[in-house]
């Protein structure tokens, strides 16, 4: 998994010809243009996600992350999106997102088939916090804009699902064209499942033959750096959405035996049960602090089978009850 998050100076230039003092915005975290410059073209997460938030506050735009995300040039697209325009049909195409982009940042893409829905997410492995709204708009429109791109066609969303308080609706419901959904568990582009059969008119197997081996090289050498912990982590975030997370169900999404996955687990100095913890504990803080969720609907998606028992783990967690840490979140920072 790459650990940083490539800038390409296209992203500076776009921000340029909006009349955004760029040196400025850098400077806002620290950073100046000798740090975007060859050979150091890359941030941490930290970095990027201050980047972004830096961005919106001076912009005032609420659609710039919808324009940066649908304007995306083919040409600077990274090898992972590459890869997904060439392929041959949409559902390939989100095949090769989900598989490749790890190896550009620290970004996991997943797609669940489910009910007639494509859901595109996505995972920050090295995020401490949540990623800043005008990145999560800005995702979605570029993967909406790819399929679009590809197919040659108006591919409209069954909905888009976002972790966030209502705002913006008219103007994201005008970009997407579809119900955009609040307070959701997760952030979630979901597409109709027949959409991904669609042709790619960009399908280029020529190039695909060049490209591919190359990063499942690639792939393959990052399977080996990466741990057990971390997928299960990802199976448990995916998870989180009114289920009972039980060690089984993610068992059988890393295609081994639930004795296998805890024997395996032991082995690297944890448990199911405390990777558990940790992400109900991220979870909750991110559900209190940016929706309009009651506690109760927490627990809920949190997999808590009351209340009681949520109320009681947060107290854990946190030293307080969910409604304190909510109205803290709230509070105007000094």
């Amino acid at each position: 998994m790459a650990e940083l998050v490539p800038i390409p100076g296209v992203m500076i230039e776009r921000l340029a010809a909006l009349d955004l003092d760029v040196d400025r915005i850098l400077a806002k975290v620290g950073l100046s243009r000798a740090h975007l410059a060859p050979p150091r073209t890359r941030l941490t997460t930290a970095e990027f996600f201050a980047l972004w938030d830096a961005i919106e506050e001076a912009s005032g735009a609420r659609d710039l992350g919808l324009r940066l995300g649908a304007g995306a040039l083919p040409h600077k697209y990274d090898v992972a999106s590459m890869a997904a325009l060439h392929a041959a049909t949409l559902g390939e195409a989100l095949e090769k997102l989900a598989k490749y982009k790890r190896l550009v940042c620290p970004e996991e893409v997943f797609v669940e088939i489910e009910k007639g829905e494509a859901r595109v997410g996505f995972h920050w492995w090295l995020a401490e916090g949540e990623p800043p709204r005008l990145l999560v708009d800005g995702t979605f429109a570029a993967v909406l804009a790819l399929a679009r791109r590809g197919t040659q066609k108006n591919i409209t969303p069954v909905r888009v699902e976002l972790a966030r308080r209502r705002m913006d609706a008219a103007l994201l419901a005008r970009h997407f064209n579809c119900e955009i959904r609040f307070d959701a568990p997760v952030d979630r582009l979901v597409l109709p499942e027949a959409a991904l059969a669609e042709p790619f008119v960009t399908h280029n197997a020529d190039l695909l033959a060049l490209l591919l081996p190359g990063l499942d090289s690639e792939l393959a050498q990052e399977g080996r750096r990466r741990s057990l912990a971390d997928d299960v982590r990802l199976a448990l975030c995916r998870r989180m959405c009114g289920e009972r997370p039980s060690v089984d169900k993610v068992a059988k999404d890393l295609r081994m035996s639930p004795r296998t996955l805890q024997r395996r687990l032991g082995e690297a100095g944890t448990s199911y049960q405390r990777l558990l913890d940790d992400v109900r504990y991220q979870s909750a803080r991110r559900l209190l602090a940016r929706t309009d969720l009651e506690a109760g609907e927490v627990a809920f998606l949190l997999g808590f089978e009351e209340l009681n028992s949520f109320a009681r783990a947060f107290q854990g967690w946190e030293g307080m009850t969910p409604a304190r840490y909510r109205r803290l979140a709230a509070a105007p920072q000094p």
